[in-house]
Parts: structure tokens; C-alpha cells; sequence
């Protein structure tokens, strides 16, 4: 029997055993023969049609003809947990597939891999089709990109697509330092206890909002999950108490609210937002280091268990891409392991394995389908930063040519937006331009005035909050 979570059944003939486990679904000339309960899991046509009662729930062949049979073979790929290398054909059935049979996967796999060739194509082809959320993702990489692209944009979009592109407010570089909580009248203290973003056009740092008084962003995880900024647990006092409050600045609304506390308090961990899900990684309570991981439901407000890492670590590197979850892990002494976390089995599997002479990666980015680890050179050389790319798709490691000047940390801390990475330290914030497997610099602007250890993220701003 076919059944969503709830036991509500898709196949109302399925008990009288009339319905096999697998379909033959026919598209233009070609035969695929494929498990049912996946179409119906995955395609809110399947399922539509399953609870139907119509005469095609009986059948074992369902014609399918107003796709391409390239589409569906991608989507199918996808379902499968491959990530298909597309190109402008491709995309273009791959579109028309996924708005048709409704694929939720299919559209997640398009916007993970928009990229700057590609971006206008998957722009106009989703306005044609009405997919709306790969319409959105690809209008908003074409804007924060718009000082690239607006010449090739005016010639090929028509009017009302330059016009939603335009509308759009351009993602922007934000920064806080690490700070701890603070009484009421420490107002020198807090004074100082901003949130930052980078004003690029006139090349300055302005204030976006002051953190709470409660609030501590030293050894805390902080992250922006659906254009949120979240702070969960930190430090406060020379014996690292733990900062049991967590927090929601909501860029809408231009205000913080709390949210609930993880059951396990924690600090020096690793925060990521996937999904509509926050990810509390690792750290330590009470010099503790710890391997539980909780998981915050931003619907409902719970946290909950996953799966613990392979071993304790504390402020392990961390990132997304491709919507999947990684994290870095060291062993002493020169190895780097590569993990993801998988949901669906609630288990951390073992991705790659970096061996470096002493050395450790401090950050990880990813970009596509490409994860960045950035770690001190020999002999922990902290002024010069080596880079290692480990490719998902072929498996491979390459290193990037060359080596990085690290000067106080500035590539530390990392973060993509299109494909630009902007890093920075005290004295600079450089954007590099992701070409290939390389990090080309861009361009140079202002750094970031403030001391310690900094946390940089994205956030797109309404113009009410730029004005300001």
C-alpha cells in the first residue's frame, strides 16, 4: 500500500491487489519502467493522480505526452540521488519536467546548479513554465551579479523579467565581531555590539541592529537559515559560563525575538540552516567536548536528537552546499575527514579523507558542487593559508595553485554569494571570483573594524533597512 507519513493511502485499489509495485511510464517513444512508490513519494503528479480513484490507478502504463523523454530520464536521475551534469537542453527539459510532474528534488537540483552561464536560461525558462521557486532563485543570483551580467541581461529578458530582476534587493556581505552579553548600563560595552553590513557602492561597514543585551556571539553558532539570522548558545564570564538564550533577528521585521534553547547546552559550535532546519553541531559544555547534534524545527520551534559525529569535536568547520550538509574533522596529525550528514537515514557518512603535514583546515565553503577547505600552511604557518577542493561529483582533490595571504585571519572566515567568495580581517574585505576551481582576486574594499574572531554571512536587506 501507498501511504504518505500520516497513513493516508495514495492506491484506494491498491488492497485488492490489482496495482503492481513497479509502472511503465511511456514518454514520447521511450519505455521506463520505474518503482512506484518513488513517483508517488517524489511527484505531486503521481500522487495527485493515485488519490484520484481514475482508471489510470488500475493501469500498469501511463502515458506521459507533453514531456520529453531526456527530462524525465534527468529527473529520474535525480530522485535516485545523482546530480546530473546539465546543459542548455538539458535544463530546458529538465524545467518542463519538473513544472509538469511537479518534482520538488528536480527543482532543488536546478537552483544548486545555477550558475553564471546558465542563470538566464534557467530565469526566462522558469517564467515560461511557471516554476516559481527556481523562477525567484535564479533572478536572484542574476542581481547579485548584475554589475557582470546587466549587458547581457538587457539583450536577451524581456521587459517584465529585467523589471522583476531590478526589483529584487542584491544579497549584502554582513559581519559581527564576538561579543558576550552585558548588563543594562554597560552602555560603552554596548555600544559596540553591532551587526554590520558592507555598503560595496560607497565602500563602507554601516550598522544594520544592535545585538541583544542577552545575546553573546563569542564561541556561539551563528547562521541565516530562509534570510534569518540565528544565535544559539556562547559564552560569557572567564569561565566560559554558557549563554543558555538563542536568538532570531528577523531582516523583515527589523527585530529579534528568542527562540527555544537545544536540550544539551553548548558553546564553541558549529550552527548551519538547511531546509528549514538549524543544525547544532558538536562544541563543548562545561570543557566538555561534546558529539550529540540537535536539530531545530523553525515551524514548529523543537529541537531534537540527530545522529551524533563520528567523535567530540568543538568548532569544527562547517558548511553547505548543494543543499546537503558537511563538516570537517581533525585527527592528529595531519588528517582532514570530510563527513555529511543524511537526513533521510539520520546518519554522518564518510565523504573524503585529506591528508596534510601538519595542518588543519580552519574553514570550509562550498560552492556548487565543490567544497573549499582553507588550512594553515606547514608547520602552522598561520600567514599563509593553502587551499584543497574536493570535487563531489568526480571525487577528487585538487589544490589551488599558489598559496593565500592570511594576514590576521581574513580567509578564516569565508562566504559565497553567486560566484564571488568574499573574505576580510581588520584591514580589508576582498571578494575573489570562483572561476573553475580557482579563486581569482576581484576586488578590494574595506575592512572590518573590529578585533577577535568575526562571523560573515548573507543577508538581503529591504530598502527601508538600507536607507537607515
Amino acid at each position: 500500500c501507498l501511504c504518505d507519513g500520516a497513513g493516508e493511502q495514495y492506491l484506494p485499489c491498491c488492497a485488492s491487489g490489482l496495482v503492481s509495485a513497479k509502472l511503465t511510464v511511456v514518454v514520447g517513444d521511450t519505455h521506463f519502467s520505474e518503482e512506484k512508490m518513488l513517483l508517488v513519494q517524489s511527484c505531486d503528479y503521481f500522487q495527485a493522480l493515485y488519490r484520484s480513484g481514475m482508471k489510470e490507478c488500475w493501469q500498469e502504463e501511463i502515458h506521459l505526452k507533453s514531456l520529453r523523454a531526456r527530462g524525465f530520464l534527468i529527473a529520474l536521475a535525480v530522485l535516485r540521488g545523482e546530480m546530473p551534469v546539465l546543459d542548455g537542453d538539458d535544463i530546458v527539459e529538465a524545467i518542463e519536467c519538473a513544472a509538469f510532474l511537479q518534482v520538488a528534488a528536480l527543482t532543488k537540483h536546478l537552483i544548486n546548479i545555477i550558475d553564471s552561464d546558465n542563470c538566464l536560461l534557467m530565469y526566462h525558462t522558469a517564467s515560461t513554465f511557471g516554476l516559481m521557486d527556481l523562477y525567484h532563485a535564479a533572478a536572484l543570483f542574476i542581481r547579485n551579479m548584475y554589475a557582470d551580467l546587466e549587458g547581457e541581461v538587457r539583450k536577451t529578458l524581456p521587459s517584465e523579467l529585467i523589471s522583476y530582476v531590478e526589483s529584487l534587493t542584491p544579497s549584502v556581505f554582513v559581519a559581527v565581531g564576538a561579543h558576550v552579553t552585558c548588563g543594562v548600563d554597560e552602555t560603552l560595552h554596548t555600544a559596540s555590539r553591532t551587526v554590520c553590513y558592507l555598503d560595496e557602492t560607497g565602500n563602507n561597514w554601516k550598522v544594520l541592529t544592535d545585538l541583544p543585551l542577552q545575546a553573546s556571539t563569542s564561541m556561539a553558532g551563528v547562521t541565516v537559515l530562509d534570510n534569518k539570522l540565528y544565535i544559539v548558545g556562547g559564552v560569557h564570564g572567564l569561565q566560559k559560563q554558557v549563554v543558555d538564550s538563542c536568538f532570531c533577528y528577523s531582516v523583515e521585521n527589523n527585530s529579534w525575538s528568542r527562540i527555544s534553547s537545544p536540550a544539551q547546552l553548548r558553546y564553541n559550535l558549529s550552527l548551519v540552516g538547511v531546509d528549514g532546519r538549524l543544525y547544532a553541531i558538536g562544541g563543548e559544555y562545561e570543557r566538555t567536548v561534546m558529539s550529540s547534534v540537535e536539530t531545530y524545527d523553525v515551524t514548529s520551534g523543537m529541537w531534537q536528537f540527530a545522529a551524533h559525529l563520528p567523535r567530540p569535536t568543538a568548532g569544527a568547520a562547517c558548511t553547505k552546499t548543494m543543499s546537503r550538509i558537511f563538516v570537517c574533522l581533525w585527527r592528529p596529525m595531519e588528517t582532514s575527514e570530510i563527513y555529511e550528514y543524511v537526513p533521510r537515514k539520520d546518519e554522518w557518512q564518510l565523504v573524503s579523507t585529506l591528508i596534510r603535514h601538519q595542518s588543519y583546515g580552519h574553514c570550509m565553503v562550498g560552492h556548487r558542487d565543490s567544497l573549499y577547505v582553507i588550512r594553515n600552511g606547514p608547520s602552522d604557518d598561520f600567514l599563509r593559508c593553502l587551499m584543497d577542493c574536493y570535487n563531489l561529483s568526480s571525487g577528487q582533490w585538487s589544490s589551488l595553485p599558489g598559496h593565500f595571504t592570511n594576514s590576521k585571519g581574513s580567509l578564516f572566515t569565508a562566504v559565497v554569494r553567486s560566484d564571488s567568495v568574499f573574505t576580510l580581517n581588520r584591514s580589508m574585505t576582498l571578494e575573489y571570483a570562483i572561476d573553475g576551481k580557482t579563486w581569482k582576486p576581484r576586488r578590494q574594499m574595506k575592512g572590518f573594524p573590529r578585533s577577535g574572531s568575526v562571523w560573515t554571512f548573507l543577508l538581503q536587506l529591504p530598502d527601508t533597512l538600507m536607507l537607515q
